[in-house]
């Protein structure tokens, strides 16, 4: 796999789940990929190990992206690390189900500046980094940003600005030959998941009522990714991809 040789690639948020699949891919892909996290420098440096260990390039850099002093320093420690980056991946987010009488000013920023300034903040640079050579932002949206379930009104509006972001950056962007596309996952066995508590048998249990009879793995997105930052979607800018087996 050579799809993505000498790219460099931003994944944030990617000291797990489909985040750290991302980062796994595009590094098999041929990419040097800078694996940032929040608070999971374990996490992150596991990330890092596994793709040194099959003779990738990578490097974990601590950021919080909803800052944009972060971010700066972020997309600084990548070019200085491997040069100028080509590809991001803003997989950074986060989410509380919850009722609407249990809504806080509070969790609605939580997740509004995490999900969806850090996505202005990130490509903001990644703009200023490309430097006039183009390149790629892939946004990670979910398909409870169309068909919202109960309890996750702003979880479900924030990654509905994460779309109309995608189109709208997808239009301006694309003059100055960056691609802004998105990802909408479906249910996707991660650790956040497991957290919420529908990992193992209950995730396997909802799995088998699906089109396709399981629920997704995050390389099932990784896959995706690699397609959306590499040459085979030159002619692809401003899409939202359903990766969801099937699920609505």
């Amino acid at each position: 796999m050579d799809e993505l040789k000498d790219k460099v690639a931003i994944v944030t948020g990617a000291s797990k789940g489909i985040g750290a699949a991302i980062a796994r891919q595009f590094a098999r892909a041929g990419a040097a990929v800078v694996v940032n996290y929040a608070s999971s420098k374990d996490d992150a440096d596991k990330v890092v190990g596994d793709i040194l260990r099959h003779g990738g390039k990578a490097v974990a850099v601590q950021a919080d992206v909803s800052k944009s002093a972060d971010v700066k320093r972020l997309f600084a420690e990548a070019k200085a690390a491997f040069g100028t980056p080509g590809i991001l991946v803003n997989n950074a987010g986060v989410f509380r189900f919850a009722p609407l009488e249990e809504v806080t000013e509070a969790e609605f920023h939580r997740q509004f500046d995490i999900n969806v300034l850090s996505i202005l903040l990130t490509t903001q640079e990644a703009v200023r980094a490309f430097d006039g050579h183009g390149g790629s932002v892939i946004n990670l949206s979910t398909i409870s940003s169309a068909n919202p379930v109960s309890n996750s009104v702003v979880y479900s509006a924030s990654k509905s600005a994460v779309d109309t972001i995608t189109r709208a950056l997808g239009n301006e962007l694309a003059g100055r030959k960056i691609r802004v596309n998105a990802i909408a996952p479906g249910m996707t066995e991660t650790e956040g998941l497991a957290v919420a508590g529908i990992g193992g048998e209950i995730a396997k249990n909802i799995g088998a009522t699906m089109p396709m009879g399981r629920v997704g793995q995050p390389d099932d997105i990784a896959r995706v990714a690699v397609f959306l930052a590499s040459d085979q979607s030159a002619w692809l800018t401003g899409e939202r991809i359903t990766a969801s087996g099937g699920q609505r």
